[in-house]
């Protein structure tokens, strides 16, 4: 395994490089930075702030949710050990992406799975279970619907709406056919094709063949996955709901961030009310209007009296947004540590102050693994080309131009020449303004042209260069292409079921083998 850090690979958000660096101007976002030796003191206070009660409402929901699935006694011991006050959670979260949509939904589940063993080998007395949070309540079904096999795209076309948790599957068979029809032969073909169908034709709604999924690929690493769409689980989160309702607290404290978030991207913006309405075919945000609560989209519309009392008798009907997502899951659950990617984690840092408000314990924020998987062939083609894993990171006109460069026979420092052209003009500047100023704009546009005229050079001369130099360039941007898709990361585009389909279940225990969560380092696995 090769490793590169974060900040070198140039797909990394400044906030994430911050973060990681731990930049003091960030220090108030968050808790605890994600150490080894950190992990103490979270247990500590989780543990002084988690209610037992909540416990066993959650394994008696865990329970219910997992009775019609093939148990593994990992996954079904863990969810024995979540009664125990010394147990406590890892959790990481993903959409119900088709067959698990790109390939960081393993590394997601993976990072989870082995952060928990490195805790348990550094704190024995407690129990670490790790989670897989299912966003049931989500309703980007075009974010969700479709998955990238060999660089060919599988699409459930459906017009749907309401949580997509509780889509019906029934209508998925000819995407399985297509798949099917596509996969070839052998025996990681026919378990692939086995999983689609067992998950998605035998199964009800995408939630439940989700489930299937997972713990199909997953239940051997004791992995729980949890269904927030829960009416016990909701009921836990029945005061916490009233308070964004009364007060329409959660926007006040999350703006309380944007003063040093500013300076990055904003993630998301909170509503005045960060709750939505949902039932089977209705997920739509609750707004505060002209005194009464109203359910957008619709005739739906409620007193504070009679939204409160809905509150208490069918919490399952309130659903919260992103900003309240994570309160919810930190109150039902005994979790030390969230693992999620740069865009997840840039939203955790806008929600500590609502934390804070509603007096539950922050979690750890920790990054997830990020991988590029490559082919021992792939791996041999770029030790040929003389090719570095750091320049393959490079986006493609920049890779191009680096190694034209690099292989031309003769060379010529264009920058050099450019600087020089800035210095003159520079100078040429400073006398203008002292002799007639009234030429400073010929100046400046004599300037612009050379510049202009330089650059042209310099693309012919690159050109030039890679024509001469045209087959090995071709052979590197392929060899680019195949592992950097669309100038994206692998991860991002390609579907497990790619590398599953030559590698079958190596592809896991080699993942599982190689990936430390606590190690901020991008990693490069040769299969």
């Amino acid at each position: 395994m090769y490793q590169i850090p974060y900040e070198q690979t140039g797909y990394f958000s400044d906030l994430m490089i911050d973060y990681l660096a731990k930049n003091n101007r960030l220090d108030t976002l968050y808790n605890r930075f994600p150490t080894l030796e950190n992990f103490e003191e979270q247990i500590i206070e989780k543990q002084d702030n988690f209610s037992d009660l909540n416990r066993n409402v959650v394994v008696e929901s865990l329970q219910k949710q997992y009775k019609n699935f093939t148990v593994t006694t990992a996954t079904q011991g863990n969810i024995e050990q979540l009664k125990n006050s010394n147990t406590f959670t890892v959790v990481t979260g993903h959409q119900l992406n088709l067959f698990t949509g790109p390939l960081y939904f393993l590394y997601k589940i993976i990072s989870t799975i082995n952060l928990c063993k490195e805790l348990k080998k550094a704190y024995p007395n407690f129990n670490f279970v790790p989670v897989y949070w299912m966003a049931t309540e989500d309703h980007d079904f075009d974010e969700i619907n479709y998955f990238n096999f060999n660089r060919m795209k599988f699409q459930w076309n459906e017009n749907v709406s309401g949580p997509v948790g509780r889509l019906k599957t029934e209508q998925l068979n000819p995407v399985y056919q297509s798949f099917k029809n596509h996969s070839g032969l052998g025996t990681n073909a026919t378990f692939l094709n086995n999983l689609f169908e067992n998950a998605y034709l035998k199964h009800n709604n995408l939630a439940d063949a989700t489930r299937y999924l997972a713990n199909e690929l997953f239940g051997n690493e004791g992995l729980v996955i949890i269904d927030g769409d829960d009416t016990a689980l909701k009921q836990l989160f029945v005061q916490h709901i009233k308070e964004e309702l009364k007060n329409h607290s959660a926007i006040k404290e999350v703006e309380k961030s944007f003063d040093i978030l500013k300076e990055y991207t904003i993630q998301v913006n909170p509503r005045e009310i960060n709750l939505f309405y949902i039932e089977n075919n209705l997920r739509e945000r609750i707004v505060f209007e002209d005194n009464v609560y109203k359910v957008l989209n619709t005739t739906l519309q409620f007193t504070k009296a009679e939204i409160l009392n809905l509150v208490e008798t069918n919490p399952e009907k309130f659903s919260p947004n992103v900003i309240l997502r994570p309160l919810y899951q930190e109150v039902i659950l005994p979790n030390l540590c969230y693992i999620g990617g740069g865009g997840e984690l840039a939203y955790w840092l806008e929600l500590k102050e609502v934390f804070t408000l509603h007096n539950i314990t922050f979690p750890m924020l920790l990054l997830r693994n990020s991988v590029l998987l490559a082919t021992q062939k792939q791996n041999q083609k770029r030790e040929k080309l003389n090719l570095t894993w750091e320049e393959l990171f490079l986006k493609t006109n920049e890779f191009v131009q680096k190694k034209t460069y690099e292989l031309a026979e003769k060379h010529f420092d264009f920058n050099q020449q450019k600087q020089f052209l800035k210095d003159q003009f520079s100078q040429l500047w400073q006398l203008t303004k002292k002799t007639n100023p009234s030429f400073i704009g010929a100046v400046k546009a004599q300037e612009a042209k050379q510049l202009k005229g330089l650059e042209t050079l310099e693309k012919r001369f690159y050109k030039a260069e890679g024509i001469k130099n045209k087959e090995t360039i071709e052979q590197m941007v392929a060899l680019k292409i195949a592992l950097f898709p669309n100038n994206n990361l692998q991860e991002r585009v390609d579907n497990f079921a790619t590398f599953y389909k030559e590698f079958g279940t190596d592809l896991i225990s080699v993942l599982l083998k190689n990936l430390n969560p606590l190690n901020q380092n991008y990693a490069v696995i040769v299969l």
